[in-house]
């Protein structure tokens, strides 16, 4: 397949891109394109055989559902079987942003689009190239994210073109996704509303709109082999690189004396090692490469990093990546979420 790649910016959008891209989804074909989370590979989410081709382009298992991404809220109706209140008060607060509701679905939205259930992510983003292609499209976009399954998620154009050139029909880049962690998904089909994925909009602001939402208890731990997701990256090793991912815990200063301890060990073994740190930490690790995720005091700067430096130390060819852990509370709920999944949950304690 000739890929066509663009390259844009939200302050100069071509109308014409726009629409061409716009077609190609309502065409049946492939479409990526950035958004404030990460970067989208969207199909049609009416079109079951075009949503086939997304999880063929990217090797993804098809009992992993998709989100639906609409361009304006009055599109919810048309996907959504129902709407409860609750869902209508997220959506007044959070959208457009980083957040997928899910709720009872129409028969308008293919069941390859939900992997068999009945039920249905839908999110509303605040990227402006991601809400014009879907207001071109006049259709629902199902879009995962850009990347080969199981790789960690892109931030920018690069790496979709790394993954997917050849593969879709068009990619469209943009700047690099504000938030660098894919939505918060909460379900809205139960009560209390249940949060099956942590991202941006974390718990405590959810908390501000239903006391009651609480995080699924099963998302920070491994999953069962029989256990059937209702949202994307909850039943699979995912965001990982090739080299291994060992994330270590506890006291920074053990930590610190942890990891270095480890990377001569890894050194006299013959391994490439690298370490995920943070500014604050970074000068503390000896004769490794490392890279500063960003500064503890601004844990969305971490977030929006996370991905890319995983992506980074694959291009050094690294055997093993040697990471800091963070704080479970806000934004670190999520950045965890995905650093847990990215090692297969291979946590040492320091």
């Amino acid at each position: 397949m000739n890929t066509k790649i663009i390259r844009m910016d939200n302050d100069n959008i071509n109308s014409k891109v726009i629409a061409e891209a716009g077609n190609a989804i309502k065409s049946g074909g492939l479409v990526v394109f950035p958004t404030e989370t990460v970067y989208g590979l969207g199909a049609n989410a009416c079109d079951g055989e075009a949503v086939k081709k997304i999880f063929l382009a990217k090797g993804r298992p098809q009992d992993n559902p998709l989100i639906s991404h609409i361009a304006d809220f009055e599109s919810i109706n048309e996907i959504a079987l129902e709407v409860p209140e609750i869902a209508r008060k997220l959506a007044e607060r959070f959208w457009p942003g980083p957040m997928t509701l899910i709720m009872k679905k129409k028969p308008i939205i293919s069941d390859i689009t939900s992997a068999g259930l009945k039920s249905i992510g839908i999110r509303m983003p605040s990227n402006i190239i991601a809400r014009e292609i879907i207001k071109a499209s006049g259709v629902p976009i199902a879009a995962p994210s850009a990347n080969i399954s199981g790789r960690p998620s892109p931030t920018d154009i690069e790496r979709c073109v790394e993954d997917l050139n050849g593969k879709v029909d068009y990619i469209i880049g943009g700047e690099q996704c504000t938030f660098g962690l894919e939505s918060t998904v909460i379900d809205c089909t139960v009560s209390p509303i249940c949060i099956l994925r942590p991202g941006a909009i974390t718990l405590e602001m959810i908390k501000e709109i239903d006391s009651n939402a609480y995080i699924d208890p099963a998302i920070m731990k491994k999953p069962e082999s029989d256990f059937k997701p209702k949202a994307p990256g909850m039943k699979y090793k995912h965001y990982s690189p090739k080299a291994d991912v060992k994330i270590i815990e506890g006291d920074l200063q053990k930590t610190i004396e942890k990891i270095n301890e480890m990377v001569q060990n890894y050194i006299d073994d013959g391994k490439k090692v690298g370490v995920m740190a943070t500014d604050e930490t970074m000068n503390s690790y000896n004769n490794v490469k490392v890279i500063s995720l960003g500064s503890r005091k601004d844990m969305y700067s971490i977030g929006k990093n996370l991905f890319e430096t995983l992506r980074s130390f694959d291009d050094s060819n690294m055997d093993i990546i040697l990471s800091e852990s963070f704080a479970e509370k806000g934004f670190g709920v999520a950045i965890m979420n995905r650093l847990n999944k990215s090692a297969g949950f291979d946590i040492i304690k320091a």
